[in-house]
């Protein structure tokens, strides 16, 4: 059995804390056998992480769409924000990426999701994530859940960790895999732990952007 973060984020991230070797050791610390790091719209990160751990770190990309973010694994090419969602999901596909929806439901955050907009990509996604440790309201998740459900859609969960602390705090248990068409396959059958973040912790991000604002070469020796 695989225990899997799907979400969380290095220092190549404009909003994040965790650099590459603290994400690795503390996934080695918490018994975290796979974990797909997903920076905001690059994959810079995700590579040098991989680069330390290449069995356990998967390099994934959320990527901020016109209409909201698309959470993806097992990239290759880094894709830009500001495509269309259809675009995207192209691009995507183009690479046999696994293709997730971030926190669809969480209207206090840019890349929320309305549900028309959902209604029109959900045939073309592997899964949504139905549990965000972030979400600040509980409701948000509750949502995303009744949707998946509703549409029969695959979920996955994520801490969306942006410091070391905060990684495996919602994980997916699955049958071992390889690559994104062996996800694909065991994804229906995972087991889910979930943990909420409480709204503290977000302060964490915030610290990070003015820390990086400042001092731009932080966490570059991490990244070779």
């Amino acid at each position: 059995m695989f225990r899997m973060e799907f979400h969380c984020h290095t220092i190549a991230s404009k909003d994040s804390l965790t650099r590459p070797r603290a994400l690795v050791e503390m996934c080695r610390r918490k018994g975290i056998d796979r974990v797909v790091v997903t920076d905001h719209n690059t994959i810079v990160g995700a590579r040098a992480a991989q680069a330390l751990d290449p069995e356990r770190v998967i390099v994934g990309e959320e990527i901020l769409t016109t209409r909201g973010e698309i959470l993806a694994a097992f990239v290759t090419e880094e894709i830009p924000a500001g495509l269309t969602p259809q675009e995207t999901i192209r691009r995507l596909r183009e690479q046999g990426a696994f293709i997730s929806v971030s926190h669809p439901f969480d209207r206090l955050r840019e890349g929320g999701w309305r549900e028309d907009d959902l209604l029109e990509i959900f045939p073309d996604v592997d899964a949504i994530e139905v549990y965000n440790s972030r979400c600040m309201f509980p409701r948000f998740n509750c949502e995303a859940r009744e949707f998946a459900r509703k549409y029969n859609v695959a979920g996955t969960v994520g801490s969306d960790a942006h410091t070391a602390f905060e990684l495996g705090r919602s994980l997916i248990n699955l049958e071992p895999f390889e690559g994104a068409d062996g996800l694909r396959a065991v994804i229906r059958n995972a087991r889910f732990e979930t943990r909420w973040s409480p709204p503290w912790l977000h302060l964490t991000s915030r610290f990070a952007v003015l820390r990086k604002r400042l001092n731009p070469s932080l966490g570059m020796e991490d990244r070779a």
